[in-house]
C-alpha cells in the first residue's frame, strides 16, 4: 500500500522472497562451514561483506557525511559527539556558581561548596567574566594560611579562566579541557558574560568522554 520498494539478498533465485522482490541478489554459497552443514556460517559472512559493500557504495554515491548519520542517530554515541553542545549540558541560573568582585572569601567557599562544580566564576556587575577560583586554588590556599580574615575571592582568583562559547561542540570543550589540563569550563557569550559552567563529569554524564 505504502509502494515501497522490496530489495532483497537470498541463497536462492527462486526463493518466495526472491520472486516477490523489486530487486534481488543473490548470495549463494556452495557449502557452510558448520561441520554438519546445518547452522549459517559462510552464507552470514557473504551476506554481511555484500550488505557491507552495499552500504559503502551507497554512502559514497549519496555523499553521506557523519552529520548526516548523526541525525539519524542522535541518541547515540556519534550521534551526541556530532550534535550534543555545551549549551545542552551547562549548569547555567541557579545552578551556576558564580559571585561578585570583592565578596568575601569565605562567603564565596560556602558558594563553591553549594554549587559543587569544584569552581567559582567571579563576575563584576554586569555579569561579565573577571576570573575563577576553583577548589585545587582553595587547598593550596589552605596549606600556605592558617586565616583567611580579610581576604576577598578577588585577591586570589585567576583572572583569566578558561571559557568556551554556548554554541561550540561538547567534544571541542572535552578537548578544550584536555589541552588545558583543567577539569572545568566557564561559558560565556560575546560580550565576556557568564552563561554557564561545565565540568568533566558533565561530559562523563552525557557520554561524551
Amino acid at each position: 500500500r505504502k509502494n515501497i520498494t522490496l530489495i532483497c539478498i537470498t541463497a536462492r533465485p527462486d526463493s518466495t522472497m526472491a520472486r516477490h522482490a523489486d530487486i534481488h541478489i543473490t548470495a549463494s554459497v556452495s557449502k557452510e562451514a558448520c561441520p554438519l552443514g546445518l547452522a549459517p556460517t559462510t552464507s552470514t559472512t557473504a551476506v554481511m561483506a555484500l550488505g557491507d559493500a552495499l552500504a559503502v557504495v551507497l554512502l559514497r554515491a549519496r555523499a553521506f557525511t557523519p552529520d548526516d548519520f548523526a541525525l539519524s542517530h542522535p541518541a547515540g554515541s556519534l550521534g551526541k559527539r556530532l550534535l550534543l553542545r555545551v549549551a545542552d549540558i551547562m549548569h547555567k541560573d541557579d545552578a551556576l556558581p558564580a559571585v561578585r568582585l570583592g565578596m568575601p572569601l569565605k562567603e564565596a567557599i560556602v558558594s563553591m561548596s553549594e554549587k559543587g562544580l569544584g569552581m567559582l566564576a567571579v563576575t563584576d556587575e554586569q555579569g561579565r567574566l573577571k576570573g575563577v577560583f576553583t577548589d585545587g586554588d582553595l587547598r593550596r590556599l589552605f596549606q600556605q594560611r592558617d586565616r583567611f580574615d580579610g581576604l576577598t575571592v578577588d585577591e586570589i582568583m585567576h583572572p583569566s579562566p578558561k571559557t568556551i562559547p554556548a554554541e561550540r561542540l561538547a567534544t571541542e570543550a572535552l578537548k578544550v579541557m584536555q589541552a588545558n589540563h583543567v577539569n572545568g569550563l566557564l561559558v560565556t557569550d560575546a560580550d565576556g558574560v557568564l552563561t554557564g559552567a561545565l565540568n568533566m563529569h558533565d561530559l562523563l554524564m552525557a557520554r561524551i568522554v
